[in-house]
């Protein structure tokens, strides 16, 4: 289906909306205030393929912080456009740190935290107004656990008063694109041009989302930022998330995603970008690394070798994007095929740009490895031998298919 027709939003050297491709952006979680640590992350997420990175903005010292978070990037030669995201208090921070406000190249607003009543009208317009002034892009992003309680209330009792016979989660909707579409009208009253507002309504249940974001879809020209809130943990997190997020973009939905992960002690926090990027490729809208197709095993496989392999070869192309992507353009749609019998194992990898078929039970322990359909090599040895031999050919083909735009260091 073709992509929703939205308005482009600039935000840095990055386009949002506007028929460009889907942006892939993740957020930090160290504290901002603490420089070093940020810096890191957002150069790790960078490097990992984000094209956008948001940061907290959540006290004075976070806020002073974002210039010489600006300024160690770019002499990192980091230029990953950066997100402020703001709760309760953007209004004083963006008023108090100027050099914040310039530096940051979109603000996150949420409606629903930036105070009730009159002064909600007020600060909500201040952040706005700051915005313009810098030239910066807004985000009105609306969340379902942090909705106005009084635009809610109302809209309940109006329900009920009305005999609508709505469901909870019907009314709940409803107050998500009102308080999206009026914040955008709002923004706009503020100073804002169109071209500067992007839109999201964010909730932690994959089918309410894909219900709201095509009611969305179907009354703004604003660029929609997708994202299932909440979404979990590892296995959960991922299958939730695809199953939100894949329905829509395969509707045409959606300029810019992130995959909320909750990451482990510890964990990796590019995990999110990493799980983003594959999300768009699956569906075809965007190529970030080579895809890497493994036999899932079967009582046919005798050994784990080909799933140490698989895993070795996923980890070396993961290492290697960052200086691939840089001198080897069109490396991103690299096909690469790790088997583990004869079943499908020399099908599968005669049709991948590269491929290796380990063998199975009673088969001869020889792996054939093929190059555009043709048997160049046959390897044999442990899996260390097998994963040392298959690599090597692998960044020979690479070097030698997509050759290099600049000398690599």
């Amino acid at each position: 289906m073709d992509r929703h027709e939205t308005v482009g939003v600039r935000v840095g050297q990055v386009m949002v909306g506007g028929g460009a491709p889907v942006v892939v952006q993740a957020m930090t979680s160290t504290p901002t205030a603490d420089i070093e640590a940020t810096v890191r992350q957002c150069r790790e997420l960078s490097e990992a393929g984000a094209e956008l990175v948001r940061l907290t903005v959540n006290t004075d010292q976070a806020a002073a912080a974002v210039p010489e978070i600006r300024a160690h990037l770019d002499g990192e030669g980091c230029r990953v456009p950066l997100v402020g995201d703001f709760h309760y208090n953007g209004h004083l921070l963006l008023t108090r740190h100027p050099d914040c406000a310039r530096c940051l190249d979109k603000y996150r607003i949420n409606p629903g935290n930036v105070g009730s009543g009159e002064r909600h009208d007020a600060n909500f317009a201040t952040i706005c107004r700051i915005a313009a002034e810098h030239g910066k892009a807004v985000r009105i992003g609306v969340n379902a656990g942090s909705l106005d309680p009084e635009l809610v209330a109302r809209a309940m009792r109006d329900n009920a008063e009305h005999g609508w016979s709505r469901s909870s989660d019907e009314v709940l909707a409803g107050c998500m694109l009102d308080s999206a579409l009026s914040s955008t009208d709002a923004a706009t009253r503020a100073g804002l041009a169109e071209s500067s507002i992007v839109i999201s309504c964010k909730l932690s249940r994959p089918r309410l989302l894909v219900d709201v974001y095509r009611k969305l879809a179907r009354r703004t020209r604003q660029p929609l930022h997708l994202g299932l809130t909440e979404a979990g943990m590892g296995r959960k997190g991922l299958v939730w998330s695809a199953a939100a997020m894949g329905v829509l973009l395969a509707d045409g939905i959606g300029d810019t995603i992130r995959v909320s992960l909750t990451p482990r002690p510890g964990g990796d926090r590019r995990e999110e970008v990493w799980a983003a990027q594959d999300l768009l490729q699956a569906l075809e809208l965007r190529a970030f690394a080579p895809a890497v197709t493994a036999c899932p095993g079967c009582g046919r496989t005798s050994s784990t070798t080909f799933q140490c392999l698989a895993e070795r070869v996923e980890a070396h192309v993961r290492a290697r994007m960052p200086v691939w992507r840089r001198h080897h353009p069109g490396v991103e749609r690299l096909t690469v095929a790790v088997m583990g019998c004869i079943v499908n194992g020399p099908g599968e990898s005669r049709h991948a740009d590269i491929g290796i078929s380990l063998p199975g039970t009673g088969e001869a322990p020889a792996c054939p490895v093929f190059v555009e359909g043709r048997q160049v090599a046959t390897l044999r040895g442990d899996a260390d031998e097998l994963a040392k031999g298959f690599l090597a050919l692998l960044d020979d083909y690479v070097a030698r298919r997509f050759a290099p735009s600049v000398p690599p260091p």
